[in-house]
């Protein structure tokens, strides 16, 4: 799986993309989210409010309870405005 952080979210965690391989008990965003925050302190805090992210799973906007899987690419990113 490959996972993509932008804006303050890449910079809480240190890195602009990684590729993991979640336990099998990873089935959706939400579940995703829980093990990555148990990853360490930069997740913790990046992760820490998840009203504040917002996440694309193979391009499409999804909410947290959309399935993942092995091979989706999934990107997290804090709401975007316009103005």
């Amino acid at each position: 799986m490959k996972l993509l952080y932008f804006a303050w979210v890449r910079q809480r965690i240190g890195a602009g993309t990684e590729e993991v391989t979640p336990p099998t008990e990873v089935t959706d965003v939400a579940t995703l989210v829980d093990w990555l925050r148990a990853r360490g302190p930069g997740y913790a805090e990046a992760f820490k409010d998840t009203r504040a992210i917002r996440c694309a799973v193979n391009h499409t906007y999804v909410e947290v309870d959309h399935p993942v899987a092995a091979g989706d690419e999934v990107a997290f990113f804090p709401p975007v405005t316009g103005g």
